[in-house]
């Protein structure tokens, strides 16, 4: 299905308009607030992968991770074993790092720890911002934090517990991808749109 794309619209200065399914992950998902588990650890682990690379890069291939890791389901995902993770190293539509395939079931047995402690994953995770979204001032490219004190704390608490692959920079691009921080620029069509839901 080819997706048609509004230009009159005014959107952040970081979306290229000549890749529709970059524009449609701006324009229905990015800083979108998720309290769902099952979609804060896809995301955590698609953040995670997109170390050293671009988010995009990673968009592309995200369908592949989703039949790769078990739809991103944290309880499947914590019991690869070896066997699986070797063959994950052999599939094209991912990143085949070892690293981060690893760092990907190691997190989400540290996942469903934080999980049994707090309840939630959402619940932990979202103490990091006083529980609603931070609503940050975007107007440029330059306006854009790489990360923030928050940002640092979320990093140095997940790996305390052992997460992998959570530096700031990672927490940071996550807490945007899910809403923890409102960083749609302020003349984004979106801006007004997240901050009402």
């Amino acid at each position: 299905m080819k997706t048609t794309i509004k230009t009159n619209r005014c959107r952040c200065q970081w979306v290229d308009l000549s890749k529709p399914d970059y524009v449609a992950y701006h324009d229905t998902e990015w800083g979108v607030p998720v309290r769902d588990d099952r979609l804060i650890f896809e995301f955590l682990t698609l953040e995670s992968a997109q170390a050293g690379l671009s988010w995009y890069t990673v968009l592309k291939k995200r369908e592949n991770y989703r039949a790769a890791f078990a739809n991103f389901e944290p309880e499947k995902v914590a019991r690869f074993s070896q066997k699986k993770i070797e063959l994950l190293l052999c599939n094209p539509g991912i990143i085949r790092n070892k690293l981060k395939i690893n760092a990907a079931v190691i997190n989400a047995q540290k996942f469903l720890e934080v999980q049994a402690r707090f309840g939630t994953f959402s619940k932990y995770i979202w103490q990091f911002v006083g529980g609603s979204p931070i609503q940050h001032t975007i107007r440029t490219l330059a306006d854009f934090p790489a990360t923030t004190k928050e940002s640092d704390a979320l990093s140095k608490d997940l790996k305390s517990r052992g997460f992998k692959f959570t530096g700031s920079t990672i927490c940071y691009a996550h807490m945007q991808a899910t809403g923890m921080v409102n960083d749609h620029a302020r003349d984004c069509f979106r801006r007004k749109e997240v901050m009402g839901k």
